[in-house]
Order: structure tokens, then C-alpha cells, then sequence
């Protein structure tokens, strides 16, 4: 297979590259204070927070580990999106407009809040490496894709592709960080839909598709036990319930400008999670169809199926629209990346240097320490992403999914319960923390397929995909129990706050319960402003790739810029002029 590039796709990739830097630089004018640098000072309508929502929760896993899935095993894959779905419905429903209206710049700042100081510390210094370890899966994941399209070396890639990133970081801040991931799912949801259209052209429509792809994995392949099949669709559906309700993730709802917006902002992102799987996952199953042994063409990569996205897509993407692709994977690492940064960087600032180092710190002090503690923390994660480049034994699907299971799952439990239940000791949260911990390590050093293999006396021993299958459900089930129990249990031991500590539960509780309203952060004036700018960088971009219909191509190819370029043209139209209504 030809993996070589035009010279009009790197042209594509080098002019995104510059664009995504411009923003950071264009949103530097709206940056003056620590509540802007991390949180956008509780500003953004429900669109820019929607959709930076939504993209924190994606990244190139999706087109590499994800794709992997749906290579292997169909359909399948599509349980995990519509996991996410459901837990920002969830959002819509409570979480979200409760998040908001914790009136904090970071949300470490709501667990001291709700936990006291010692639970601040234990939390800043969990989330810290914790937070850069998964970018440097998802930048990972970037790495591996890239290298399967460019021939480079995995590390060199990651090196280069993680230095950008934290250009753009560094620059603009939240603003520049929510800004470009409006623009990033501009980007990718009609690129998506043009590499699902040629690769169901390919294969010869969605009734080939269906009928050629293996009958035994369409639905999940590799399985002696195909009951367990369902027994992990539950458990993958909380699992990304667990993540997307936590404590920790408020910071996707602290920008939001109030309630309304907040809950808003969730509902849209669960609907681009309802929308984006429908196109995502068909490139990777034409894929098995059209290429069986993805290792032997891909022999550079530790497993073959990563690339089975890229693999159609090179094939059959016009003169040009490959560029536009790669843009749009970058696009989906460099916002989870970006995003990680800006919220560790706050964790840092917000929550260790300023209360214990420099408690008398100018703003001024502050905005400079986010920005060095940003650069600090975007090499640990390219560190972090190389490292796990060197990691032979598991693939990226897998990686995460563990990940997420036996180290962020003992995180989330209490953050979850905190919100719901007020009667709990402050040494609650961060104790069921460590008692999760450790039930990870248990669950990983004793609690395995073998073992329950030995347990129920089975004849045939699980395959090595329900192997993997049986450690994440042993660790999603078993931290979500014990942790829920040993959390709930803690009630028994509480006592009455008193003085400060008592003032500060009840405002808390008082802030839960009372809406955010738009004139509180006076964030009116910033409507007409985020819809401008979004707007004018949309046509610029639109107009750009409208543009490339100029590219010798067929007839279909010039079509499919026309449509990329006219999605960007027409939502750009609408912002700006929706600001002139204003």
C-alpha cells in the first residue's frame, strides 16, 4: 500500500498547524486574569463549552485504539459512544447546572470545599501525574497514527506533534483551548462524513458492508462465552457514566457562562456522541473487508488493526482530502491534550502554589506561574506518550480501558457520592481513595480469567479478548462496590462541622442549589464577541478549504471539498450573523 502524501496534503496539514496557532495568539487579548487563563472567567455560551465537552472526551484514540475495535470486532465499539452519550445526558439532566454553579476556577477548588485542605492536597497530587499519564495515552495514540501515515518513527512524532500542542497551550489559554475546539469539531464531523461516504463506496454500499464483514465478529469476535459479551456492554455503559459525572470533570461546565448554558453544553455534546459513531466506525470495518492483514501492511506498528482508519482512507480520499484528515486527528488529540494541560496548570497554580507557596501572589504572578507550569507539564506528558509507545504487550484499545478501570475509577467514586450526599467526614473522599487503589492492585495481581476460570470449574478456558474483558469488568464492578460501601459507611463516623468548617460546607450547598445567572460573571457583554470571532475564524477556515476544490481531482473529490469548506462557510455565516442581531 502507497503511504506516500502530496505535497498538497502536507500544504493542508502545515496551514491547520498555523491556524490552530493563530488562535492562540488572537485569544490572548481576552486573557486578564487567572479565571480567564483557566476557566475562560465562567464566560462561554453553551456552543463553545458543548463542544469543548465533547472533544475532551475524544482524542486519536478513537481513529487508532477505537478503530481497532470496530476492525476486530464490528459493532461493538459503538457501546462505548453511546456510553459517553448517556453520561452527558446525565450531565443535561443534574450534573451539569450543579457543576456551574460550584462558582470556582478550578474544580480541586470545590473539593477543598466539600473535603477540607488535607483532601485538596491528596487531589491535586492524584490528578497531577494521574491527568498526564492519559494525555500521553491519547497522544500516544496520535503518534501512532501518524507514524502509520507518514513512515515516521513513533517517538520523533510524538516529540513533534505534543511540542505543538503546547504552543497553542501556553498562548491563549482556556480561551484559545475551548476556542479551538469549536473549530476542531467544525473540522472533523464533515471530513468524518466524506471518509465515511468513499469507504462505503469502496466496499460497495451499507448492504455490503453489512454482509461482507465476518458474520462472527460483526457483533464481538474471539469469545468462547458470548454471555460475557453483554456483561461488559453494562459495564463499559457505567464506566463512562463514572467518568463523565465526577467531581473532577466540573471544569467542562466552569466556563460555561450559567446554568442554562452549562446544561445546554451538555446536551449538545451527547448528541454529537449519538451522531459522530454512526460515520466514525465505518471506514474501520470496510477496512477488515477490504484488508485482512493490516499487520503485514503496517509492519511498523506493534498492531496493524491501529491503522485500519487510515488504511481506507489513504486509498480512497481524494488529492488533498488526506491533509484534511490529518487535521482532523490532530484535531481530536490536540484537544484532550490541550485541554489536560490548561486544568493541571490551574490544579497547580490554584490549588498548591497559591494557597500554600505564594498565598499573596499578584494575578499578575499567577497568569506567569499557569504558563511555566504549562510548559512543565506538556514535556511530562510527551514523556508519558513516548513511554507508552514502548509498551509491546497491550494494544491502545486496551490501554485505556484499563486504565480507566483500575486507576480513575477509585478517583471518581467519591467524587460522584460527594455531590449527592452531604453527611460524610472530610478523610471520606481521599481514604476511599486509597482503599480503591488498592483494591486495583488486588483485583490486577490475583483476580483473573484463569482464576475465575478455576473458580466456576469450566471446561474451556477463556479467550485471550475475554481475558481482557473479565480484568476490566473485576476492576470497573469491584471499585465501584467497594468504594460506594466503604464512602457510604463513612457516614457512620461523621460529626457535625463546626466554626469555618461548617460555613464553608453550607455555602457550598447553598451554591449547588442556586442557578447561575448570566449577570453574575458579567458575561453578556461576551456574547456578541465569541460569536464574532468564532464566526470570522470559521469563514477563514471554510474559505480555505473551499479552496482546495481547485486540486486536480474527479468531479466527486472537488464535491467533497465544496461540502467541507460550505459546513464551515454556512455555521460561520450564522455566528456572525447572529452577532449583528445583537
Amino acid at each position: 500500500m502507497d503511504i506516500s502524501l502530496s505535497y498538497f496534503d502536507y500544504g493542508v496539514v502545515a496551514f491547520y498547524f498555523l491556524f490552530m496557532v493563530g488562535i492562540g495568539v488572537f485569544f490572548r487579548n481576552y486573557i486578564t486574569n487567572t479565571s480567564d487563563y483557566f476557566r475562560g472567567g465562567g464566560q462561554m455560551v453553551w456552543w463553545m463549552a458543548g463542544s469543548s465537552a465533547f472533544m475532551v472526551q475524544f482524542s486519536a484514540w478513537t481513529f487508532t485504539g477505537a478503530a481497532s475495535k470496530a476492525y476486530q470486532d464490528g459493532l461493538l465499539i459503538l457501546v462505548i459512544f453511546f456510553g459517553n452519550a448517556v453520561g452527558f445526558l446525565c450531565n443535561y439532566l443534574y450534573f451539569a447546572g450543579k457543576f456551574r454553579q460550584l462558582r470556582v476556577i478550578t474544580a480541586v477548588e470545590a473539593m477543598r470545599q466539600r473535603f477540607g485542605k488535607t483532601s485538596e492536597q491528596v487531589f491535586t497530587w492524584l490528578q497531577l501525574p494521574i491527568g498526564t499519564l492519559y494525555a500521553g495515552i491519547w497522544l500516544n495514540g496520535l503518534g501512532v497514527f501518524f507514524a502509520a501515515v507518514f513512515g515516521f518513527d513513533i517517538e520523533t512524532t510524538i516529540l513533534i506533534t505534543g511540542s505543538v500542542v503546547l504552543i497553542l497551550s501556553v498562548t491563549g489559554g482556556s480561551w484559545a483551548v475551548v476556542a479551538s475546539d469549536f473549530m476542531q469539531v467544525l473540522v472533523l464531523m464533515p471530513i468524518s462524513v466524506v471518509a465515511a461516504f468513499f469507504a462505503l463506496e469502496e466496499v460497495g454500499g451499507v448492504s455490503e458492508l453489512v454482509e461482507r464483514f465476518p458474520a462472527d465478529r460483526f457483533l464481538g469476535g474471539g469469545t468462547n462465552y458470548p454471555a460475557l459479551i453483554w456483561v461488559w456492554i453494562i459495564v463499559i455503559i457505567v464506566k463512562q457514566f463514572a467518568s463523565t459525572n465526577n467531581l473532577m470533570d466540573a471544569s467542562r461546565y466552569l466556563c460555561a457562562k450559567d446554568t442554562w448554558h452549562a446544561r445546554r453544553a451538555a446536551l449538545l455534546a451527547s448528541a454529537l456522541f449519538i451522531i459522530g459513531p454512526v460515520v466514525w466506525f465505518i471506514p474501520p470495518m470496510a477496512s477488515a473487508i477490504l484488508y485482512p492483514d493490516l499487520d503485514s501492511v503496517f509492519p511498523q506498528l506493534k498492531n496493524g488493526s491501529e491503522a485500519a482508519y487510515v488504511a481506507i482512507c489513504i486509498q480512497t480520499l481524494p488529492v488533498g482530502m488526506l491533509g484534511l484528515l490529518l487535521s482532523g486527528i490532530f484535531a481530536a488529540t490536540m484537544s484532550s491534550m490541550d485541554s489536560g494541560l490548561n486544568r493541571n496548570s490551574g490544579i497547580f497554580v490554584r490549588n498548591f502554589y497559591y494557597p500554600l507557596l505564594r498565598p499573596k501572589a499578584s494575578e499578575r504572578e499567577l497568569l506567569l506561574a499557569g504558563k511555566i507550569s504549562t510548559l512543565v507539564f506538556g514535556a511530562s506528558i510527551i514523556l508519558a506518550g513516548i513511554q507508552f509507545s514502548k509498551m509491546k504487550e497491550i494494544g491502545l484499545f486496551d490501554l485505556m480501558l484499563q486504565f480507566g478501570a483500575l486507576v480513575a475509577i477509585p478517583m471518581q467514586v467519591p467524587l460522584i457520592w460527594g455531590i449527592v450526599i452531604k453527611r460524610v467526614p472530610d478523610w471520606a473522599s481521599w481514604v476511599s481513595i486509597l482503599v480503591g487503589l488498592l483494591t486495583s492492585f488486588l483485583v490486577k495481581t490475583n483476580l483473573d480469567a484463569e482464576w475465575l476460570s478455576g473458580l466456576l470449574g469450566l471446561e474451556v478456558d477463556f479467550s485471550g479478548r475475554e481475558a481482557k474483558d473479565i480484568t476490566l469488568i473485576f476492576g470497573v464492578v469491584i471499585n465501584l462496590f467497594v468504594g460506594t460501601v466503604f464512602f457510604l459507611s463513612t457516614t457512620l463516623f461523621c460529626r457535625e462541622p463546626e466554626g469555618k468548617r461548617a460555613d464553608e460546607l453550607n455555602s457550598l450547598f447553598t451554591n449547588l442549589d442556586t442557578p447561575v445567572e448570566a449577570e453574575e460573571d458579567g458575561s453578556e457583554a461576551m456574547d456578541s464577541n465569541q460569536g464574532s470571532a468564532l464566526g470570522m475564524l470559521s469563514l477563514i477556515y471554510g474559505a480555505f478549504v473551499a479552496l482546495l476544490a481547485l486540486i486536480p481531482n474527479p468531479l466527486i473529490g472537488r464535491v467533497s471539498f465544496l461540502f467541507c469548506g460550505g459546513v464551515l462557510i454556512v455555521i460561520g455565516y450564522a455566528l456572525k450573523k447572529g452577532d449583528r442581531r445583537k
